[in-house]
């Protein structure tokens, strides 16, 4: 299993600290580097500043949004990067919530976004191809575009600059069963949300089944110290804000994730006092258990012994969350 640091988005500007955490991760020899954007920074020019800071930890996208973009700019993003590091980009993509899509990217979230995602996996690997102009019949992601507002004098367009690597690994982002099923058909890898080593079950039985080669790339907070309720206090704030703030009432991907893991009470009750401007009651709502069993939280002797949980599963890249070196360099000695 190798280790990857997730550094996620910004907050209210930049982190002065990641270029650094970044090239700690690469001399203690991290295989990669993960940026995020939810609507504020974006996750491509982080990474393109942390790619010019190091020369070979990979740069992976955990996750850049599809609505944010064309399939064809996404493309364009990722192999432009790629080229600049010298073949070291790792796309992630995730199609976001309806809250984002529609009150931050002004565009309908897809009422069939298996559809969706399956159109715009298609593009961006055609692109990363170049082996024909870019032509897809989609639905979501027509390539020409022929609706009725546009002007018919569109062309399928290969792109001008050549891809350096055909097969740039893309992944996804997926909850549900069969986004998780068909992620495992068109993508290099998946990128799970909440994963516990303990029951893969939840995300269906096409976890026992993924193809060889095939990427598994979770996140997990990882924080050696000896207070363990004191050290997963930053997830539950997490948690809170995903559960409670990333979606509407009626329809929250990351709550109904947590309900299918068994806390079904706990993530609605975690909802109902976020929604009501009771953030604080809502990360302390968020039980101990769950934050504890998606994390490596604790002394260095219960994280190596945790750690054995994520190793013997279908995990092929741990991407810690992690802004201390400290337990960076713990987490690689444990598992070298």
């Amino acid at each position: 299993m190798r280790l990857g640091l997730a550094l996620g988005y910004w907050g209210r500007g930049p982190d002065a600290g990641h270029v650094p955490l970044a090239q700690e991760a690469e001399r203690l020899g991290y295989h990669s580097v993960w940026t995020a954007e939810s609507w504020g920074s974006d996750a491509f020019t982080p990474l393109t500043w942390i790619a010019a800071r190091t020369s070979t930890i990979r740069l992976g996208t955990a996750v850049a949004q599809m609505a944010a973009r064309s399939p064809t700019a996404t493309a364009m993003h990722a192999l432009t990067l790629d080229h600049l590091s010298g073949g070291r980009m790792l796309l992630g993509l995730g199609l976001s919530g309806p809250q984002v899509v529609e009150g931050w990217y002004g565009r309908p979230f897809p009422k069939s976004p298996l559809t969706a995602t399956r159109e715009y996996m298609d593009v961006v690997r055609q692109v990363l191809r170049r082996k024909a102009p870019v032509a897809v019949d989609g639905r979501f992601h027509p390539l020409p575009y022929r609706g009725p507002d546009g002007t018919g004098l569109g062309k399928p367009l290969k792109p001008i600059t050549h891809p350096l690597r055909a097969g740039l690994p893309v992944l996804l982002g997926a909850e549900g069963p069969k986004n998780v099923a068909q992620t495992a058909r068109i993508a290099d890898g998946w990128l799970p949300l909440y994963w516990a080593p303990s029951r893969p079950e939840v995300y269906g039985e096409v976890v026992r089944e993924l193809p060889e080669g095939f990427l598994v790339a979770p996140m997990a907070r990882v924080k050696v110290c000896d207070d363990i309720a004191e050290g997963l206090l930053p997830v539950k704030a997490m948690l809170g804000f995903y559960i409670g703030g990333m979606g509407h009432a009626a329809r929250n991907f990351h709550a109904d994730l947590m309900a299918r893991m068994g806390y079904e009470k706990e993530a609605r009750r975690i909802q109902e006092l976020f929604l009501a401007g009771r953030q604080e009651e809502a990360v302390l709502a968020v039980p101990d258990a769950f934050a504890d069993e998606i994390s490596l939280v604790g002394p260095r002797e219960r994280i190596a012994e945790r750690l054995e949980l994520w190793r013997a599963g279908p995990v092929t890249d741990l991407l810690a969350l992690s802004p201390d070196p400290h337990s960076l360099r713990v987490l690689a000695e444990l598992n070298s």
